[in-house]
C-alpha cells in the first residue's frame, strides 16, 4: 500500500478561481496523506503549490491546437505510468481532452470540474465543451452549473456533484486585515482627502469586460448624481487584460457625464481582503451568468452587504433572508434561513435599480449594519468555506479510489 498520487491539470497557474482551487486542493491532498502533482505551463501561483507540498510538471497544455492536444495525450499517459498516478483531475477544456485519452489509456479514474458557464452557440462548441462532462465523476461549482451540464450533455446525474468553490475564512476575515493594509490601499486608490473619507465605497471587483457590467455601475452613479446623492463613491477594480478600447470607452463615459467624483477606475487589486474591508457595499453587476461568482461569496465572508444581478449562480449562495433549498456537496438538499437578508438581487443591466437598492442599504443604521455583517459572515462560514470544498472533493477522490488517500494500493 502507498499514498495516492493525484494529478491536477490546468493550463496556467494565474490568479483565477480554477487556479486557486488547484492550490487549495494541493493543500488538501497532502494533508489527507496523498501526493499532489500539477501539470501546467506555470504562473504566479507556482510557489504556493510547492509551498503546500505539491510538485509541478511543466507541459504546454494551454494550447488548443489539435496537434498539440494529440501530442500531449501520450506525454500525460507516459507520466501517469512513470509516476504511478492514481487519479487525474482536469479543470480546463483543452488539456482535459489530452487528459481524458491518457486516463482511459492507462485505466485511472478521471475527474473534471466544470468551472464556467462556457459559451455554447454551435454543435462544434458543444462537443468541445462536452469533455468537461465526460469524467468518471463531474464536479459542478454551483447548482446553476449542474443544471447547465445536465441540459447540455448526456451524463448520468448520479455522477455529478455540486461542490461550491470555497471561501478561505482565514484570509477573508475582517479582524485579520490591519489598518495599515486598508490605508495602503486607500492611498493607492487616491482616497486621501477628508471628502473622500466621508464617502461610502461601493466596490465592483471584476476584470474590465463588457459582460461584467461596468457600464451599469456608471449608470447607477449617474442616477445618484442626478438626485444629488453624493454619499457613494464607485470603485471599478479590475484589469483590462488587453481590452484597451473598452477601458477607454468607460473612461470617456465617466468624463462625458461629469462623474469623476462618483466613479474611480483603480485597475488590478492584489489585496482583495483589504478592498472588501474598505467597501461599504459590493456590487456584482454581471450581465451574463456567473458559474460561481467569487466576489459575492468573499464579500459576504468579510461582512459586506452585496447587490447582485439576478442571473446565474450568485442567487444560490447569497443570504437573501428567507432562502430556497440549497444543495450540499453530497447531493443533499436542506433549507437555509437567516433572520435578515445581507444581499439583494436586481435585474440585469439596470443601473437605476442598482442605485435605488444602494440608497436603501446606505440608509441602514450603523448598529444594524454591524448585525448584518455578523449574519453574512456566519452564513458563508457554515456553507461555503474552503474547508468544505476540500473535504467534499477528497471524498470524491476516495470514492473513486475505494479507499483513503493515505493507503491506496498500486
Amino acid at each position: 500500500m502507498s499514498p495516492a498520487k493525484i494529478l491536477q491539470i490546468i493550463p496556467e497557474l494565474k490568479t483565477g478561481g480554477a487556479e486557486r482551487s488547484v492550490v487549495e486542493m494541493t493543500e488538501a491532498i497532502v494533508a489527507a496523506g496523498g501526493e499532489a502533482l500539477v501539470i501546467s505551463e506555470g504562473g504566479v501561483l507556482e510557489d504556493e503549490v510547492v509551498a503546500h507540498g505539491g510538485r509541478i510538471i511543466q507541459m504546454a497544455v494551454k494550447s488548443k491546437n489539435p496537434l498539440t492536444l494529440y501530442k500531449n495525450r501520450s506525454k500525460i499517459a507516459k507520466l501517469i505510468r512513470s509516476e504511478a498516478i492514481s487519479l487525474v483531475h482536469a479543470r480546463s477544456r483543452a488539456p482535459a481532452w489530452s487528459a481524458l485519452w491518457a486516463a482511459r489509456k492507462t485505466g485511472v479514474p478521471f475527474v473534471t470540474t466544470y468551472h464556467g458557464a462556457y459559451n455554447q452557440k454551435s454543435a462544434l462548441k458543444g462537443f468541445y465543451n462536452g469533455v468537461m462532462a465526460r469524467g468518471d465523476w463531474v464536479i459542478a461549482n454551483s447548482i446553476y452549473t449542474k443544471n447547465l451540464i445536465l441540459e447540455r450533455h448526456p451524463v448520468d446525474p448520479a455522477c455529478v456533484s455540486v461542490i461550491y468553490r470555497g471561501v478561505d475564512m482565514e484570509t477573508m476575515d475582517p479582524l485579520a486585515v490591519s489598518l495599515e493594509r486598508t490605508e495602503r490601499l486607500r492611498a493607492a486608490w487616491g482616497l486621501t482627502g477628508l471628502e473622500d473619507a466621508r464617502r461610502k465605497i461601493v466596490l465592483h471587483a471584476a476584470r474590465l469586460t463588457e459582460w461584467k457590467g461596468q457600464r451599469d455601475i456608471i449608470e447607477a452613479a449617474a442616477q445618484l448624481k442626478a438626485i444629488g446623492d453624493e454619499r457613494a463613491l464607485m470603485i471599478l477594480a479590475g484589469d483590462a487584460q488587453g481590452r484597451v478600447a473598452y477601458e477607454n470607452e468607460l473612461k470617456t463615459l465617466i468624463h462625458s457625464q461629469g462623474l469623476q467624483s462618483w466613479v474611480k477606475m483603480v485597475g488590478h487589486v492584489d489585496d482583495m481582503a483589504a478592498a472588501y474591508k474598505l467597501a461599504d457595499v459590493v456590487v456584482v453587476a454581471s450581465r451574463e451568468a456567473e458559474a460561481f461568482g467569487r466576489a459575492a461569496a468573499e464579500a459576504q465572508a468579510m461582512g459586506c452587504p452585496v447587490i447582485a444581478t439576478d442571473i446565474g449562480a450568485p442567487p444560490e449562495f447569497l443570504n437573501l433572508g428567507e432562502r430556497w433549498l440549497t444543495e450540499a456537496g453530497e447531493g443533499a438538499v436542506r433549507p437555509v434561513k437567516r433572520p435578515k437578508p445581507t444581499a439583494w438581487l436586481v435585474p440585469v443591466a439596470d443601473g437605476a435599480a442598482i442605485a435605488s437598492r444602494l440608497r436603501k442599504i446606505l440608509d441602514i443604521p450603523a448598529d444594524e449594519q454591524a448585525q448584518l455583517a455578523d449574519i453574512a459572515r456566519s452564513y458563508v462560514g457554515e456553507l461555503f468555506t474552503k474547508n468544505n470544498m476540500q473535504a467534499q472533493t477528497i471524498r470524491v477522490y476516495e470514492r473513486l479510489l475505494q479507499g483513503s488517500l493515505a493507503t491506496i494500493g498500486n
